[in-house]
């Protein structure tokens, strides 16, 4: 597995457990990280990933909201909700090209998604990216 997928995974796996289980966990996230990734620079993508999904989590939600026709984000699977979010962020504030964050969250939906996730994900997402792509 690429090392910035394994990162991509365990900021996942960190939105999951905040999704489910809602708090104040910034100060659990470190520690969480240090257990999972050896990597420093990991660490320190992941970290970037989990605290800007939460930092934007409402105005991501209302984006994807828009572009599922017919869900509503309460809706849907927690792991998609989530892979969603962790897609968006990455296509509206880094600079990894968008193919690839729709790649690597159809591999997460894929990996701990139902049979139907990735097709979903994908879908949703695409739907983020101008038309000229």
């Amino acid at each position: 597995m690429a090392r910035r997928s394994r990162a991509r995974e365990v900021a996942l796996q960190a939105l999951f457990q905040e999704d489910l289980n809602p708090r104040d966990s910034r100060d659990q996230l470190a520690p969480f990280l240090q257990t999972r990734l050896k990597d420093a620079q990991l660490r320190e993508f992941a970290e970037t990933l989990v605290l800007g999904v939460l930092r934007n989590q409402t105005e991501l939600d209302a984006l994807l909201e828009a572009k599922a026709d017919n869900w509503s984000l309460s809706r849907m699977a927690a792991t998609d909700r989530n892979v969603l979010r962790l897609g968006a962020y990455e296509i509206r504030y880094q600079d990894t090209p968008d193919r690839v964050v729709i790649d690597e969250s159809i591999e997460l939906a894929k990996r701990f998604g139902s049979a139907q996730s990735s097709q979903f994900v994908n879908g949703i997402l695409d739907k983020l990216l101008p038309h000229d792509q």
